[in-house]
């Protein structure tokens, strides 16, 4: 790759958050530093939001100095927001343009005003589908200004990304958080937990999640002669979006295992079985909300409370209670294999923003899943989990679930 003429360097994070935001800022800024020390840096405060908005902040010598101290933070150090740029009604609505404005435009020229050369945009799909937009448009319009994206997904559903960064770690947070709430099920008899794991189109987070607890449950001693065995903290059930909820067959399998451990543990993905439940809801003329990108809004329709509802009373449950790992697991910071991944996928960011090459860097799954500027064309969420993965199958059979036998086709 030839390189070109970098002066400065602007960051934005955007969307919700991941085990990756802070520390992909602590390796770019810490990648720039070793590599072309003389580039400026800035961060736009609020992802999309605070470049429509014109607010940054600078990287400063003591931020460079420093830089690697983000690399063990969660959250974002810079501040997110959901934006999407082509929306022009929500960004009218939140006061971020002017009626009549495109901001599309807005953002390109505030990033001429600031003499950004460079745009990095950690995010996931959302987010790096609107910098698919921008690049697109800067190029339409004539503006010199690479686009240089990284994928932050825990979901890990972005085409054609074979791994997000943080979402290895959004798994294992996820499963120590379920290590302490199964407890729960001594509190009282006939208890069926639902863990709730983020995941609004794919599995691949809740199949990783339950996969992890299980290994981290085999390092665990028990005392059976008591109530404290491993059976009884278990996955019972792991549910995904790809795959239907045959509740009627599952009522039966799972009803004996409660009748025998006294206790059922679910693991669910927070976007399973969504289509029938907005049907329901629908039907009861319920509205359902949506966010700035069109997606409902998972929180109105709360899978994890469904599915504890109707299993609850299915099984003949006393006591029925739903945990969300999400929000603990993706604010944590990136764990030593998220970290070293991360250090890599920055590293090539920075390489291909000096060659002003334009694109999303992580591991391509068609070209061997070599680290390189994926073309945003390529570049699209809802990557769906294969279901027929035989780590999965085999995990499945293990607990005694049945393989999935149809999957959910996307309408």
């Amino acid at each position: 790759m030839s390189e070109k003429k970098v002066k400065k360097v602007a960051f934005l994070t955007a969307g919700g958050l991941a085990p990756c935001l802070s520390a992909s800022i602590g390796y770019l800024i810490a990648e720039y530093t070793r590599t072309a020390p003389e580039i400026e840096m800035i961060g736009y405060i609020n992802g999309y939001m605070g470049l429509l908005k014109g607010e940054s902040v600078p990287v400063t010598p003591e931020v460079r100095e420093k830089a690697l101290v983000l690399t063990k933070h969660g959250g974002s150090p810079i501040g997110n927001s959901r934006v999407k740029l082509t929306n022009v009604k929500d960004c009218v609505k939140r006061g971020l343009v002017k009626e009549g404005e495109d901001p599309l435009k807005v953002a390109a020229d505030q990033l001429v005003k600031d003499g950004v050369d460079v745009l990095h945009t950690i995010g996931g799909d959302d987010t790096n589908t609107t910098a698919a937009d921008l690049a697109k448009y800067l190029a339409e319009n004539g503006y010199a200004l690479t686009v240089v994206g990284l994928p932050k997904t825990i979901d890990n559903d972005v085409y054609p990304i074979k791994q997000s960064l943080g979402a290895w770690t959004a798994a294992e947070k996820g499963a120590e958080f379920f290590l302490d709430v199964v407890k729960e099920n001594s509190a009282n008899p006939r208890s069926l937990i639902v863990h709730e794991v983020m995941g609004r189109n794919c599995g691949w987070l809740t199949y990783k999640t339950a996969l992890y607890y299980r290994k981290m449950l085999r390092r665990v001693s028990f005392v059976p002669e008591f109530m404290l065995n491993r059976e009884r903290q278990d996955v019972h059930a792991v549910y995904v979006p790809e795959a239907r909820i045959n509740f009627k067959s599952e009522a039966v399998r799972l009803r004996k295992i409660m009748d025998k451990w006294d206790s059922v543990n679910i693991f669910v993905s927070e976007g399973a079985g969504v289509a029938d439940i907005i049907k329901e809801m629908k039907k009861r003329g319920e509205e359902v909300p949506c966010d700035a990108f069109g997606h409902p809004r998972l929180d109105k329709v709360n899978v994890g409370q469904y599915i504890g509802k109707k299993f609850g009373e299915l099984l003949g449950a006393e006591k029925v209670q739903v945990f969300k790992s999400g929000y603990f697991a993706r604010a944590a910071p990136a764990c030593k294999k998220d970290q070293r991944f991360i250090e890599k996928c920055a590293a090539v960011a920075v390489q291909c923003a000096l060659a002003g090459e334009s694109g999303v860097v992580g591991p391509d799954e068609n070209a061997r899943a070599q680290i390189r500027a994926c073309e945003f064309s390529r570049v699209k969420g809802g990557k769906p989990f294969n279901v027929r993965k035989g780590s999965f199958r085999k995990m499945l059979s293990e607990i005694g679930q049945p393989n999935p036998r149809k999957k959910r086709t996307s309408k």
